[in-house]
């Protein structure tokens, strides 16, 4: 279920295929929100690419036994932006963005450098981990990042402020009938974009 039941080889290379995914897509949150006007992440030490400032303990854990997981959430101060609604949704998309700049960045490498065999295993899970990160977070169910940019298509505070507070409930639930029923839902949404993407990076 988890990636504890995959062979050691295969944990060995995609351990820090997650882990450097996760961390640049937090640190592209961190870094776009500092250049919008808030420095909430900059004091938290959350602007640099050390794993350890911001991976959660509990959520990799989780990932490791169950198969779905997080990382630290980037602390954002919306007040310190000069247009909350229209920079919040940017730091929102710097994450996901940079996970595909990162699969199309190694899809370069995959396609036009002579690599060993292991190595281009490796990079192939590497594109694949960064393109299923990107568009998982793009779902629009808080506290994904797809739900920050939910204010586009809906005015109402009312209606955005009961998917913020239902989200995280919702999502859980998914989760948790996936893992208890073995139905893929959360694949079954971002599956065919994710296998569609990958074989344009990798063919």
């Amino acid at each position: 279920m988890g990636i504890v039941s995959l062979p050691i080889q295969l944990q060995l290379i995609l351990l820090p295929c997650i882990l450097f995914a996760l961390t640049v897509h937090e640190y592209a949150h961190a870094r776009v929100a500092y250049y919008l006007g808030d420095n909430t992440a900059y004091y938290q030490n959350r602007m640099n690419l050390n794993p350890l400032s911001h991976i959660d303990p509990i959520g990799f854990f989780v990932l490791y036994f169950v198969g779905f997981g997080w990382a630290k959430p980037v602390p954002v101060n919306m007040a310190n932006f000069s247009n909350p609604r229209q920079d919040m949704m940017l730091v929102a998309i710097a994450g996901p963005a940079s996970n595909i700049v990162l699969a199309i960045i190694a899809s370069l490498i995959y396609n036009n450098i002579f690599i060993n065999a292991q190595f281009s295993q490796g990079l192939e899970f590497f594109i694949y981990i960064n393109i299923l990160l990107a568009l998982f977070n793009m779902i629009p169910i808080a506290p994904l990042d797809g739900s920050r940019i939910l204010p586009l298509f809906i005015r109402d505070p009312r209606t955005l402020y009961q998917i913020e507070y239902y989200g995280p409930r919702v999502l859980l639930g998914l989760i948790f009938i996936q893992i208890l029923t073995g139905i893929p839902i959360i694949w079954s949404i971002i599956g065919v974009p994710v296998e569609l993407i990958l074989s344009l990076l990798i063919g």
